[in-house]
């Protein structure tokens, strides 16, 4: 093990895959993470189809244990003896229904931080209910990104609220916990929702409100995306007047002088503005703009596959993927000069730890 995290070790309860993130997180700055797999052995829904190269289970051990019983339930009790974090992702009341809800692990271990990461959270009249990644954006506001109008704005994937939002808002939790342990030697539960965290990330959203005339709308022609002469698409976010300048640059459009251009802070003009700009994309296919527009900052990006990104030259320079057995995937994001972390272990098969884990936490803990 290497990285800021190595000595920290990680108790994670398989169930959604917000909480699978979490751990990943935590295995890529170093912390031992052990999950906690069905008995008989099965897999977590998130891990079908290729398992050892999927990174929401990479980099971890697995013990199989039963929760129905109370053999299993002790035995996950005493991995919680040992550990320095607890992560699930029940939904309210269940762990404490098993029988390893935070008052019985703390209980157990008294420095223990225990994380509960659920989708609307412990408290409110919704706490039982499902939560999809749409609809959290939606009752947090974060879909409000089109001021005025009152139209939801789509998110681009279903990740926001569950990863970007709840799981990283958790990690940061859990980490701040853990920091605050060292004065007062005591554990605490971290609770977090991914209602909390969607809310959180929507700050921006709110930023906007308070301070009027952010362009970055997605019906604004200098912040959105146009189509190149082969069908493939390029992003457009030259908020800065520089940025802007530049793009009407390598367009050509700054040197057309048969009709002035629309102002661009008159969203009346960004219709045939947008006109203009898609009109010269299409002239030529995205392999020509993208080296027209790598050499200046214009605020353009090809929109690329995921197997495209893991091969541009930008990304590749910040070593953002990594090989996990014969599969590429993002790898840990944070770098550390001081102590880096290792490369990402393969997936673990379920339960294929469970005497190993037993044994070392028990030994290491004395």
């Amino acid at each position: 093990m290497a990285g800021p995290l190595t000595g920290v070790r990680v108790l994670e309860f398989a169930g959604s895959a917000p909480t699978a993130f979490v751990g990943t997180v935590l295995s890529g700055l170093g912390a031992d993470v052990v999950r906690v797999d069905r008995a008989p052995a099965a897999a977590p829904a998130h891990d079908a189809g290729r398992p050892a190269e999927n990174p929401l289970s990479r980099g971890r051990r697995s013990v199989a244990l039963d929760l129905k019983s109370p053999e299993g339930i002790e035995r996950a009790l005493r991995l919680a003896e040992h550990a320095d974090i607890l992560v699930e992702g029940f939904r309210p009341g269940v762990a404490d229904r098993l029988g390893i809800g935070p008052e019985t692990a703390l209980a157990r271990n008294p420095r223990l931080v225990y994380g509960r990461l659920s989708g609307w959270g412990a408290q409110g009249e919704w706490a039982g209910r499902a939560a999809h990644d749409l609809a959290v954006l939606a009752l947090t506001g974060a879909l409000d990104t089109d001021p005025g109008t009152g139209a939801p704005v789509p998110p681009p994937t279903a990740y926001l609220s569950s990863f970007a939002g709840g799981a990283n808002a958790h990690v940061h939790g859990l980490l701040a916990a853990l920091h605050e342990r060292e004065r007062s030697g005591k554990g605490q539960v971290v609770d977090t929702a991914l209602a909390d965290g969607a809310a959180l990330i929507a700050t921006l959203i709110h930023q906007w409100r308070a301070v009027p005339g952010n362009h970055t709308v997605t019906d604004a022609p200098h912040y959105t995306f146009y189509a190149a002469a082969d069908g493939l698409h390029l992003a457009v976010a030259a908020i800065e007047p520089r940025l802007y300048q530049n793009l009407l640059d390598r367009l050509g459009l700054a040197e057309d002088t048969t009709a002035a251009l629309p102002d661009r802070a008159d969203p009346a003009a960004w219709p045939e503005l947008r006109a203009l700009i898609a009109a010269r994309f299409a002239t030529r296919d995205r392999a020509h703009w993208v080296k027209v527009f790598d050499a200046v900052d214009a605020g353009v990006a090809p929109v690329l596959t995921a197997a495209e990104a893991a091969e541009h030259h930008q990304l590749a320079a910040r070593g953002a993927f990594t090989a996990v057995g014969d599969s590429l995937q993002p790898a840990p994001a944070s770098r550390f000069g001081r102590t880096p972390a290792g490369a990402p272990g393969r997936a673990p098969l379920p339960g294929e730890h469970t005497d190993e884990v037993f044994t070392e936490w028990a030994q290491a803990s004395r």
